[in-house]
């Protein structure tokens, strides 16, 4: 069955102090979310990120503090080893292989992040910025997986990224 507590006054008080702790506790995450969503709009890269297909006002400062300052990469390409989705090499004489897995090896953080990204643009309409959602679309027509279409628009999201955010740079 179901288990359950008698009901008296002292139940009755644990639950009360029960909920008057979530609400606290709701308070302080509210605030904390306002105050993260504050300091990233006044960064230089947070209008450009957030005007990117399947980025809204909530993940656009998670992704800016997953990646973080995205000028310590020096290529597209290292950031997209960070995040740990590039392949790793398989090849053994003659043999190349070709059905590779990602490394895994980087941030988990910027991963889960990205797959919400990705998500996020799949489940929306067309965006103005569709570079990546046509992307998306081609390799599932070829007949990839979809979380295999995702993760390979996730790696051309973090390379238009990279660029976009270096040239609010000037780098």
């Amino acid at each position: 069955g179901i288990p359950s507590l008698p009901a008296n006054q002292t139940t009755k008080m644990l639950v009360e102090e029960a909920a008057d702790v979530l609400k606290r506790a709701n308070e302080a995450l509210i605030k904390i979310i306002t105050r993260i969503k504050t300091i990233a709009k006044s960064l230089p890269e947070y209008q450009v990120v957030r005007d990117m297909g399947g980025v809204g006002d909530t993940l656009a400062p998670r992704l800016i503090a997953d990646i973080g300052d995205v000028r310590r990469f020096k290529s597209a390409k290292s950031l997209v080893a960070y995040a740990g989705i590039d392949t790793p090499p398989y090849q053994s004489g003659q043999f190349i292989g070709t059905r590779r897995h990602i490394s895994k090896r980087g941030s988990s953080a910027i991963r889960k992040t990205g797959y919400e990204v990705m998500r996020s643009l799949k489940s929306h309409a067309e965006p103005k910025d569709n570079a990546v959602y046509q992307f998306i679309l081609k390799k599932e027509a070829e007949g990839k997986p979809k979380k295999v279409a995702n993760i390979a628009g996730l790696n051309k999201f973090l390379r238009i990224y990279y660029a976009r955010v270096m040239a609010v740079y000037g780098c």
